[in-house]
């Protein structure tokens, strides 16, 4: 357990936090965790929407399900380094500070992100055009895995004890709208570019923006202010030499809760919001612009939702909704795609599409429960000292595990069992998992590990 200086209480630590409410330190905080978790995510999202032309481009020309679930496979490894990166980040952010690592984070992303933009095809470079694919993507797997955890534990640390999950909501409302804007492109792409111009030159474009994006991100983080919580510890002289070692030596326990925790969170995200699309284009014979469509409205909701479970959370504690949002997936998460499944499309027009948006929608609001509320719990399980060690070891284990791999895997499912409704157990089980691990927190409002350091 961390202990702040010896001059500051943990009452004053909170009355001093609810006074900077409106303070501009407080609003340029949660500006630069929104718009720097922004970039990083529309540059992580363009290649999961990308998916299908990706296939064509680096792989060679086999069965469309084989090159797809090559694309997923480069997907998926590209998290394999997201627990080493976890263990990096929250060393150097638990260490030396949160400011100065989401810097470089945002940084390296972004760099590796604009390299995609001038890899070479399958038809140019042979093997070579894969093999560099997947050296970009494990580098922005890397750079990913410092971002949630440490944009979550800066805001959080700023934020007043009344209003944390409100304000800590920023950071999955900067990763939906991140998908959102990769969505819209690429939706755009689709709409203006016919399919032999996507697949020469079009599918680049979207990489090409992650520089600037990236810059803009970098000059807003380097004139941000550290937290009050990290430099009280600093102050103190309590910084921790090891941060991860403390973290598995003292708090094993928080890290499998948080692990398990953020289960339903990883595979809800990459299924409903970046598999989905696919999913419903080749399962479900709807066109791409439908399904394009149908991701942008669900990304809306999500968005919007995020706010509401935000706010939800800090009325009725994190426990509370991500319980009931754990008890709704397992339970309708079956009949929702029993009924997707038997919903005939027949153009954008047709009450099929619009069943099939509904329920997408839904999916997206239930999902929101979770993100919204998620990355507040984690940054109160655990106590300053390794607050971004924790919460960026067990959410990038978890997603690396189930999160990456997830449209692999229901990819696989579907083709294994003939079943469309594969997915939908998949996340049944995922929803289960993670009720059990949030029945045994104790954090979530009073008493949290970030009131009482």
């Amino acid at each position: 357990m961390s202990h702040p200086h010896p001059a500051t209480t943990p009452s004053q630590l909170r009355t001093g936090s609810d006074a900077a409410a409106t303070s501009p330190v407080l609003r340029r905080a949660a500006f630069a965790s929104f718009i720097g978790t922004f970039v990083e995510w529309f540059d992580y999202a363009v290649y999961g929407f990308l998916a299908t032309v990706i296939a064509v481009v680096f792989f060679p020309a086999t069965d469309t399900r084989s090159a797809l679930m090559a694309t997923y496979g480069v997907f998926a490894l590209s998290f394999v380094v997201r627990p080493i990166g976890g263990v990096i980040w929250g060393h150097f952010g638990d260490k030396f500070g949160r400011k100065s690592t989401l810097t470089l984070s945002i940084f390296i992303m972004s760099s590796a992100t604009f390299v995609i933009a001038f890899l070479p095809s399958y038809q140019t470079a042979g093997l070579a055009a894969p093999v560099l694919l997947l050296l970009t993507r494990l580098v922005q797997g890397f750079a990913a895995s410092g971002e949630y955890a440490g944009a979550a534990s800066f805001l959080s640390e700023h934020a007043p004890d009344r209003k944390r999950g409100i304000y800590t909501c920023l950071v999955p409302a900067g990763e939906a709208a991140g998908l959102l804007a990769a969505s819209l492109f690429v939706a755009l792409l689709h709409a203006l570019l016919t399919t032999e111009q996507l697949q020469a030159w079009g599918w680049r474009l979207p990489f090409l923006f992650a520089l600037p994006f990236g810059y803009v991100g970098v000059f807003i983080r380097r004139r941000l202010e550290e937290t009050r919580h990290f430099k009280s510890l600093e102050a103190a002289h309590h910084v921790p030499p090891a941060p991860v070692l403390e973290l598995l030596g003292k708090h094993r326990r928080q890290v499998l809760i948080a692990f398990g925790g953020t289960l339903l969170n990883a595979v809800g995200f990459y299924l409903v919001l970046s598999y989905m699309p696919t999913y419903l284009a080749t399962e479900l014979g709807i066109s791409e612009t439908a399904a394009f469509l149908g991701s942008t409205i669900t990304l809306m909701v999500y968005l919007a939702s995020i706010f509401v479970m935000g706010a939800l959370s800090d009325r009725l504690g994190r426990k509370a909704v991500l319980i009931a949002c754990s008890l709704l997936f397992a339970i309708l998460t079956v009949p929702l795609f029993i009924v997707l499944s038997s919903v005939s499309f027949t153009g954008l027009g047709s009450g099929g599409f619009l069943a099939i948006l509904g329920i997408w929608a839904l999916f997206g609001a239930l999902l929101a429960m979770n993100g919204g509320t998620l990355p507040t719990l984690l940054c109160e399980l655990f106590p300053t000292r390794v607050r971004y060690s924790g919460f960026a070891l067990s959410f990038n284990a978890a997603n690396a595990l189930f999160g990456g791999t997830a449209p692999l895997i229901a990819t696989w499912l579907i083709g294994a069992s003939g079943s469309k409704l594969a997915p939908a157990w998949f996340l049944v089980a995922a929803a289960l998992v993670t009720l059990a691990a949030i029945a045994m927190t104790t954090a979530g409002r009073a008493g949290s590990a970030l009131e009482n350091d």
